[in-house]
């Protein structure tokens, strides 16, 4: 009896038929997965826009309606945020006077995650407005002390065409 060998391999038709099944499954997994990461920067943005304007709007509710910031002074609107404040929105740490906040935790307002400031967590302050100010390289967010209004600081747009100032 004749016994023939058998190559236990696969075939070129094989290995091209998974090449091409491989380079399907790519084609649409990947722009998927690059959206997915635009789309959780956006869904920071927008948490980072909620969190800030909830502080803001606590500290009004218990200041008397006075909107942190108020002097026009960026670094006493971080103040009044992340540290604790008196009736009239003096920081200090004297647990019998300063009974209010803080609004945010954390040592500084949340970074910005979208538009050529990304990772800045400064703030552009005025009393009308705001308006984006990209010029300002370290402004991560734009602030109307006046109304409370605080926008994100770029004039980029998300995947739907909406401007992240406008959120």
């Amino acid at each position: 009896m004749r016994r023939t060998a058998r190559k236990n391999a696969f075939s070129l038709v094989e290995l091209v038929i998974v090449v091409v099944i491989i380079g399907m499954i790519a084609a649409i997994a990947v722009p998927r997965i690059s959206r997915g990461a635009k789309g959780a920067a956006e869904s920071s943005v927008r948490g980072s826009l909620a969190s800030l304007r909830n502080a803001i709007d606590l500290y009004a509710a218990e200041h008397g309606g006075t909107f942190p910031g108020s002097d026009g002074d960026a670094d006493t609107f971080k103040d009044q945020l992340l540290k604790k404040t008196n009736a009239g929105g003096e920081t200090g740490s004297d647990a019998n006077e300063h009974i209010y906040g803080p609004y945010l935790r954390g040592s500084d307002l949340p970074p910005l995650q979208v538009g050529p400031n990304k990772g800045a967590t400064g703030l552009v302050i005025a009393n009308t407005g705001p308006a984006v100010d990209e010029a300002t390289k370290t402004a991560g967010w734009v602030y109307n002390y006046a109304t409370g209004d605080i926008i994100a600081n770029t004039d980029d747009e998300d995947e739907a065409g909406v401007g992240y100032d406008t959120y």
